[in-house]
């Protein structure tokens, strides 16, 4: 089997190396890569690496995820997330591959307290949701063989992340802030690569496109910044009492504390209960991963 992986060294995409590995021969490209194109922003290039590589799995981990700059930027932000997912559908569907594609609970509007559901009403409040949306609804126009994950509060080993940036700030200060009125799941980058090439192998067996659609993949739980933040200090101290935290105080504050160009949606919950019937799997609370994490950067 080919698996044509886009994005691979973002923080999914590094992980899906590793996952899609065991499924056959993976073709993993990012936007430098120079025998085939893997960059989102050339999308007529991207669908003539389809059609010369003729990948059986499509695995699209590469967006345009700068949530604030796609407010100014918002031409590159449509090349990204909904211009390039339509040629890689359209490409998918002309080879009869199946497309494999990540989305944001950024398609909803934020309100509420309950976890969103797979067909919930959308009303993306930033230019990157809007962008997110239009690129699902331009891949289930084009190609029948999809799946869809939207995710949320993905962190990753690899590079910057939320966790990192609060031991290093607790480390510097007594007090930090930290904003206590947005809800979600911190989700790590190896939990959805390992769904993935799950799901994958599952749709593979599975007769005609009967499996194929959008699904909801957050670790299980809910948490704000806040209890996310106050968790990261909590264990750091635990494993590693030698470690210099100076943090005495971490203040809860509203979204409203910090300006930003997008706005943000204020509930991030998503229900996974369509993902974990489908295909068999229990959802690890969002603890679990963030804990592994910390011994992994500590």
């Amino acid at each position: 089997m080919r698996v044509l992986l886009l994005g691979k060294n973002g923080q999914v995409g590094w992980e899906l190396q590793r996952s899609l590995a065991p499924l056959g021969e993976v073709l993993a490209l990012d936007r430098h890569s120079r025998d085939f194109c893997g960059d989102l922003s050339q999308p007529e290039r991207l669908a003539q690496t389809v059609l010369a590589y003729r990948p059986d799995v499509i695995v699209n981990a590469a967006a345009h995820t700068a949530v604030d700059k796609a407010e100014s930027e918002t031409p590159l932000a449509r090349c990204l997330n909904a211009t390039a997912p339509a040629a890689l559908a359209q490409a998918a569907a002309d080879t009869g591959a199946w497309l494999v594609h990540y989305s944001t609970d950024y398609v909803f509007n934020g309100q509420g307290g309950q976890a969103w559901q797979e067909d919930d009403a959308t009303g993306p409040l930033s230019v990157y949701g809007q962008t997110k949306l239009e690129g699902e609804q331009a891949i289930a126009q084009r190609c029948a063989k999809h799946l869809i994950f939207r995710t949320s509060w993905v962190y990753g080993a690899r590079g910057g992340n939320f966790a990192r940036t609060m031991l290093r700030l607790a480390g510097e200060r007594e007090r930090l802030t930290v904003i206590d009125d947005q809800h979600g799941a911190p989700t790590g980058a190896d939990l959805i690569a390992d769904v993935t090439a799950h799901a994958i192998r599952q749709v593979l067996a599975a007769p005609h496109e009967s499996l194929a659609g959008i699904y909801h993949l957050v670790a299980s739980g809910e948490t704000t910044w806040h209890g996310y933040a106050s968790h990261v200090v909590a264990q750091a101290r635990g494993m590693k009492p030698e470690l210099d935290l100076k943090v005495k105080e971490i203040v809860a504050v509203p979204t409203s504390a910090f300006v930003t160009p997008a706005q943000r949606p204020l509930n991030s919950r998503l229900s996974t209960r369509k993902l974990q019937q489908t295909f068999g799997l229990v959802l690890p609370p969002w603890q679990q991963g963030v804990d592994r994490l910390l011994t992994e950067i500590l």
